[in-house]
């Protein structure tokens, strides 16, 4: 039975991520320190064979008693909310977090994987995103914290292998979406769904002709733990391909809640990106996977969710 530390894994994806390694019959070591994370999110796992918890910041020196086959480093905060609420703290568990944590791998040799994301292609000149594309990044506005804190951890990533050894993937992720978000996420699905579920004006910023690709939380996991198993080193994308713009996604949004509220336009955050679509041949040539779950039939299941936590 292989054992795998998650950070951050009392995360929106931290816990889905426990959730199936438990269910594909590894033991789990859970790491998290509710800074945006959520107790509740995992306490349904507390009792089950394999799983463990650990409160801690990933930012310090970190012990974990017996062996370790892979380390999974989930842990920063996530949402342009959080981000910028909290520049510091995203920072460190981007540069010292990583390299906690891939210590800890080096350690126990263990196979790590960091999960990157799509923020490090900026606000990207080329379309679709593809992994060979180094980015358009403002490293000076406020949501560098966020870009340069994951790019830095590529880096230190790739570092690792070269230098020491360590297996490593990295993981760019796109939009996700899907139970566990939390409401005041700052992200355009909770933050849509939430709103018209309360029969509050939709916020859409700009003009709404901003373009994102939203991904299933179950298909991006699975995308997850195939490049895990997989010899890709390089970066790798997993996200949906399906582009649409925030204003057609809240017409959807309006449609599968039955919402009658007006859609409300605000200006444009800055360095917002313009465009988001991943280019995911690498991950159905290296991997054999592509996303399953129709945005209809995943935004139905989340919206069923936030019923159950929108007061």
């Amino acid at each position: 039975m292989a054992r795998a530390l998650i950070t951050g894994g009392a995360g929106f994806l931290g816990s889905h991520l426990c959730e199936l390694f438990l269910d594909r019959g590894h033991e789990v070591v859970c790491m998290d320190n509710f800074i945006t994370g959520n107790p509740k999110n995992v306490e349904h796992l507390f009792g089950r064979d394999g799983f463990s918890f650990v409160k801690y910041d990933v930012t310090n020196y970190i012990h974990v008693d017996g062996a370790l086959d892979y380390v999974l480093h989930f842990a920063s905060p996530a949402s342009p909310i959080d981000y910028l609420e909290k520049p510091i703290q995203t920072l460190k568990v981007g540069s010292l977090g990583t390299h906690k944590t891939l210590g800890l791998a080096k350690d126990r040799k263990a196979r790590y994987l960091i999960a990157s994301t799509s923020e490090v292609y900026g606000d990207p000149l080329v379309h679709p995103q593809k992994e060979d594309y180094w980015g358009n990044v403002n490293p000076v506005g406020p949501r560098g914290v966020y870009d340069e804190a994951k790019r830095f951890a590529e880096a230190m990533t790739m570092a690792y292998h070269r230098f020491h050894g360590v297996e490593t993937r990295i993981v760019r992720i796109f939009n996700t979406y899907g139970e566990r978000m939390r409401v005041k996420d700052g992200r355009v699905v909770p933050a849509l769904i939430s709103q018209a579920l309360r029969n509050e004006p939709l916020t859409v910023f700009g003009d709404g002709s901003q373009t994102r690709s939203f991904c299933y939380v179950s298909d991006l996991i699975d995308g997850i733990y195939r490049l895990l198993m997989s010899d890709e080193v390089q970066p790798t994308n997993i996200g949906n391909p399906s582009e649409m713009t925030v204003l057609q996604f809240a017409e959807v949004i309006k449609k599968l809640t039955g919402s009658n509220a007006p859609i409300e336009f605000r200006p444009l955050p800055e360095d917002d990106p313009k465009i988001r679509k991943p280019d995911i041949t690498k991950a159905r040539q290296i991997l054999g996977w592509e996303p399953k779950v129709p945005l209809e039939e995943g935004l139905t299941r989340t919206i069923d969710y936030f019923r159950s936590v929108v007061s």
